[in-house]
């Protein structure tokens, strides 16, 4: 998921659209939100922006109806995220998806693929992930475009084995190693021999089995020992938290979920959380959360929302 901040004046008015399709609004509240309109030369901009978001995805109203006609509680929270989902997802659609037009592998939601590369390399892909394949006469060179791949690397002393993601680059060395790109941050994990992973300038990191090292817009972070099992375990279709934040997690389940899951509420995202789920079933992992920290989640289908309690 890409970032869900959004400036005060698009919530208000994403808040201020979805009430007024209610149709038990009354005169108070359209008093209120006429004084709301005439109090910034933003604010009918901001509005008439929720409003075009409204018209232009399909996937929204659909879903209103369907909570409308059963009465579901919360139905103005579960709009409301998913309209502030939408705020910036255009522009970010338009870019991934041209991106994955041109991966030579890809995966769909909750799948797992694995395949041979022409050299006898083994990679497995997981769950809405994307790799383009590049090789050469001197070179091996992939691009994980989207998501987490495993690579178990062939000896082919004449051509280096490169994984590209983001700003950075790991050259194996003979090894097996996995990396996992969320968002803008990439995680390289060794499982077997050593990698050497660049990031921009920076002079190249020599990573041992065992280890993993991140990087991202702020630079390659340094290097910590991990366990290989724990980060595996996504190829046994489960996935381990230790102390993880409640935001990081949200972002990793929704890669394995038909559909959105937005925290509404920042300040419960640093909580951390603890856990093993199934990524075959990432509702019953969100309303194991919801059970067990301060916080509750509204699933609407397409789009889950979480709040604080």
């Amino acid at each position: 998921m890409s970032d869900r901040s959004t400036d005060p004046v698009t919530m208000e008015a994403l808040d201020w659209f979805v009430r007024m399709r209610d149709d038990k609004v009354g005169a108070q509240e359209r008093r209120a939100f006429a004084t709301w309109l005439a109090a910034d030369p933003a604010h009918p901009a901001a509005f008439e922006r929720a409003q075009s978001l409204w018209d232009r995805f399909d996937i929204v109203e659909p879903e209103y109806r369907r909570l409308r006609r059963a009465g579901r509680l919360g139905r103005r929270d579960v709009l409301l995220g998913g309209l502030a989902t939408l705020v910036a997802a255009p522009v970010a659609y338009v870019a991934l998806n041209r991106d994955r037009l041109f991966a030579t592998y890809r995966t769909g939601t909750a799948e797992r693929r694995s395949f041979m590369l022409g050299d006898g390399s083994r990679v497995e892909l997981g769950s809405s992930s994307a790799l383009a394949v590049d090789f050469s006469a001197d070179r091996r060179r992939v691009v994980l475009v989207e998501g987490e791949g495993f690579f178990q690397v062939a000896p082919d002393a004449a051509r280096p084995f490169v994984v590209e993601a983001e700003n950075g680059s790991t050259r194996a060395l003979g090894t097996a190693f996995d990396v996992k790109l969320l968002d803008d941050s990439v995680a390289v994990t060794v499982v077997e021999h050593a990698v050497s992973v660049t990031v921009g300038d920076a002079l190249p990191v020599t990573l041992e089995a065992g280890w993993q090292v991140s990087y991202g817009p702020a630079g390659l972070a340094r290097p910590v020992e991990v366990d290989t099992a724990v980060v595996q375990a996504w190829r046994q279709d489960r996935i381990v938290f230790e102390d993880v934040p409640l935001d990081t997690v949200l972002r990793e389940l929704e890669r394995y979920r038909h559909g959105r899951i937005v925290l509404m509420d920042r300040s419960v995202g640093a909580m951390p959380v603890t856990a093993v789920f199934e990524t075959t079933n990432v509702d019953a992992a969100l309303a194991t959360i919801a059970a067990t920290l301060p916080v509750r989640v509204i699933d609407g289908g397409l789009i889950a929302v979480v709040y604080g309690r």
